[in-house]
Parts: C-alpha cells; sequence; structure tokens
C-alpha cells in the first residue's frame, strides 16, 4: 500500500542525508565481518557518568516524589525543580538575571528546533516567506529536516581561513550576513557539529548584534558547549542577550535517551515555543527531567563535565590529529579543521578528484566507516565543489579504531590522488 502523504508528510518520510548514510551502514554491518566505524553521533556511556545518573535514578525510585513525577502530567513548560534549578545556576554562574518565565524544557533539542524553525520560519499571516538564517555552513544535517517549509532555510557559505599546515577554519562571511525583514530567525551550533568549529565571543556578538536591528531572535545551539557537556577545547564563553534564545541538551552529558533539551530567553520567545510544544508533544518526559533537575542542583553534572567528558573527548581529539599527522601525506592537500570542540573530527580534501560520497565508498571497501561531508550544509543552495570535499570522523571511536581509520584513510586518499595524476 502506498500511502497518499500531504506535503509535508512527504518531506517529513524522506530518508535523506547522514540518516540514508546511517542506514547502508546498518545494513553492511548486519551481513558480518570486522568493521571499524567512525561515523556515530552517539556519545558513549562513560561510566563515570552513568554511575551519576543510576545514583539519581535511584534516589527518584525511593522517593515519595516519584509518582508525582512519573503518575501525572505536567505543565507544558517544565518539570519546576529542574526550571529552578536553571535559573539558579545560570546567575549564579554567569549573572545572567534570569527567572523562570525565561525557561523551557523541550524533548530534547532537536524538537526545540523544530519548533523555532516553524515558529518563526516559513510564510506569515501576510503570505511573506520568513527564512531561517544559518550563517556559517556547514552546520548540523539535522537542520535539513526541521523546516516544513523548505524553502525556509537559507545557509551562507563561509570563508576559509587556512591557519598553518593542514589545517584550516571556517569564519562567518560578514560581507554577505544580511538581517532584514524577511529572516525570522537566525540559528547556529557552537561547537559546530560536524566540524567542531567554536564561533568566537566577538563573532557570536557581531551575529546577535546584527541580527538585534530588526528584532530577529538567535537561537544558539548549544548541544555541546559549557557548561554541560563542556566539550569546547578552546576559549568560549556562552552568550546571551535580549534576543538570544541559548539552547542546551543533556544527550551529551549522558542522558541521551531521556530526550531533556532547554532553552533560555526573552518571556516572548519562550512562550511562543512553549505553546507550539503544548500543541505537539505537552511536555518532555519529566523523568529524564526530574534526574537533571539533581544533577545539576548537586553540581555533580557541572563537576563530571568538566573532569570526565571533557577530558575523554579532548584526548580523542588530540590522538585523532596525531594519527592523521602519521598517515596522511604531507605532499597531499589534506586539511582538518581546528579541533575546538565537539565529538568529530572535519577532514577537507581539497582539489579531491572524486566526490565525498564516492570516496566513502572506497574507504568502506577497507571496512572502515566514515561519513561523507554534502549532507552538512542545509540550505546551501548554490554549488560549491567544496561541499564534495570533506568527512565527518567521529570520536566516539576506541584509540586503535581512530589509528587504523586514520591509516586507511591515509591509503585510500594516496591511492585517489596518484590516480588523479595519471
Amino acid at each position: 500500500m502506498q500511502p497518499h502523504l500531504s506535503r509535508f508528510g512527504h518531506k517529513m518520510s524522506q530518508l535523506t542525508g547522514v540518516r540514508a548514510i546511517m542506514k547502508d551502514i546498518i545494513e553492511t554491518m548486519r551481513s558480518g565481518g570486522q568493521w571499524v566505524n567512525l561515523s556515530p553521533g552517539n556519545p558513549l556511556i562513560l561510566p563515570e557518568v552513568e554511575a551519576m545518573w543510576r545514583q539519581y535514578t535511584a534516589k527518584l525510585l525511593a522517593s515519595k516524589d516519584f509518582g508525582e513525577v512519573v503518575g501525572r502530567y505536567g505543565a507544558s513548560q517544565g518539570y519546576g525543580p529542574l526550571i529552578d534549578a536553571v535559573v539558579e545556576f545560570f546567575n549564579s554562574t554567569y549573572k545572567w538575571g534570569i527567572s523562570a518565565e525565561n525557561v523551557l524544557i523541550t524533548p530534547g533539542s532537536q524538537a526545540l528546533y523544530f519548533y523555532a524553525a516553524n515558529t518563526f520560519g516559513g510564510y506569515d499571516p501576510h503570505g511573506r516567506l520568513r527564512k531561517i538564517l544559518l550563517p556559517l555552513s556547514p552546520d548540523y544535517t539535522g537542520y535539513g529536516g526541521v523546516a516544513l517549509t523548505e524553502e525556509s532555510l537559507l545557509a551562507l557559505k563561509p570563508n576559509i581561513d587556512v591557519t598553518g599546515p593542514h589545517r584550516f577554519k571556517y569564519r562567518p562571511d560578514f560581507d554577505s550576513l544580511k538581517v532584514d525583514d524577511t529572516i525570522g530567525a537566525v540559528l547556529f551550533s557552537r561547537p559546530a557539529n560536524p566540524t567542531g568549529n567554536v564561533l568566537t565571543d566577538d563573532e557570536v556578538r557581531a551575529i546577535v548584534q546584527v541580527a538585534a536591528s530588526e528584532e530577529v531572535p538567535v537561537f544558539i545551539d548549544s548541544a555541546y558547549a559549557a557548561p554541560f557537556p563542556d566539550l569546547v577545547y578552546t576559549d568560549m564563553t556562552p552568550i546571551y542577550a535580549p534576543n538570544v534564545i541559548h539552547c542546551m541538551s543533556l544527550s551529551k552529558a549522558g542522558l541521551p535517551g531521556e530526550r531533556v533539551g532547554i532553552a533560555i530567553g526573552a518571556a516572548p520567545y519562550i512562550e511562543a515555543l512553549e505553546s507550539f510544544q503544548t500543541n505537539a508533544a505537552i511536555h518532555s518526559s519529566r523523568f529524564g527531567q526530574a534526574l537533571a533537575a539533581e544533577a545539576i542542583r548537586s553540581g555533580d553534572l557541572l563537576r563530571l563535565s568538566q573532569t570526565v567528558i571533557n577530558p575523554f573527548y579532548r584526548r580523542k581529539a588530540e590522538l585523532l590529529t596525531a594519527a592523521f599527522e602519521e598517515h596522511l601525506p604531507a605532499d597531499l592537500p589534506w586539511f582538518l579543521h581546528e579541533a575546538e570542540g565537539a565529538i568529530f573530527a572535519w577532514l577537507w580534501l581539497d582539489q579531491l578528484p572524486i566526490t565525498d560520497q564516492e570516496l566513502y565508498q572506497r574507504i568502506k571497501a577497507h571496512h572502515v566507516f566514515v561519513v561523507p561531508g554534502a549532507p552538512f550544509f542545509p540550505g546551501l543552495k548554490e554549488e560549491w565543489p567544496h561541499k564534495r570535499q570533506c568527512l565527518r570522523i567521529s570520536l566516539t571511536a576506541t584509540e586503535d579504531e581512530l589509528r587504523i581509520g586514520a591509516a586507511v584513510i591515509g591509503q585510500v586518499l594516496t591511492e585517489v590522488y596518484a590516480g588523479s595524476s595519471r
């Protein structure tokens, strides 16, 4: 049977981009054999972090509050004790001066960006298209699926700054950054998935100021940022302003299954997003919210983010960088993005003679999986060779797997570039 789908239903039911790659990886691995998988975005289960969540789960199960938490519907805005813990933490740590009306808890941050893209983007009551602007491409591939009005997503090409031998960094092109009454919201991740790029404090303030001139909200996706999970390896300060919605997730802090997202922003923005959530999902899981409230209030989540999660992935980034230096030929035009945060490495292969998809297949033939880069340019309509010259490598693999993967990538690249020169 072929169901008759609406235009929105057709868009949302498509298997595209990274999800199509992941389907191929899963099906291939089921066929058997030994594989090195450098593709996952799923965070690893770190024993110390898991032990913390177990501790607070046991405490909740033994608490008189258990029935109230799981046995009743709650407010769409979120679980009161978690909202209070967020307000107290951000006021004491960053002096933001927020109150409960500035906080919304969502079923993960992906849902939050879906709410945002369709609350502030799309066609307004007067029939005018309001776009969601991604000011620095490449960025999170998931943004490509959140806007029900597909034409509302608009991304800008970056400037490429070669920072040293085989190193580079993306920077915003402020000459192209224009925010007017056709823009409904600005959205970007910091640190970025897939590149690990961290926009500087000055760059963020500049984007926020440009958007503020048109009273446009800026959603800063801080799923990897400080204070938790604190997957940042460079100087970075969380930025807050009247038109900023600071967006967080506890997924990379060991709680992806419970889907807990946090938005902090001005009350009018939070109220609009809360209304969307009421219609779409009622509220986030109260069980996960109750655990998060305890972990934030006690200081344990901050402590483990700084002493366990950050050092673990930082070591992986350093190891993979060294492995690329060892195994990728120095005379080839490969460039690794500066490792500034998140749980991925991003490899740019200038003048690559084949596409990223073809390179994925060549590497796969050696029983190693990576992710081709093209899906990470959502909203960037123009043709640009760079879009087909990149790979994302996950830092969730073991140290041995990272070394093996780097060696295979080096071998394949040597063959690919040599073949083009014949």
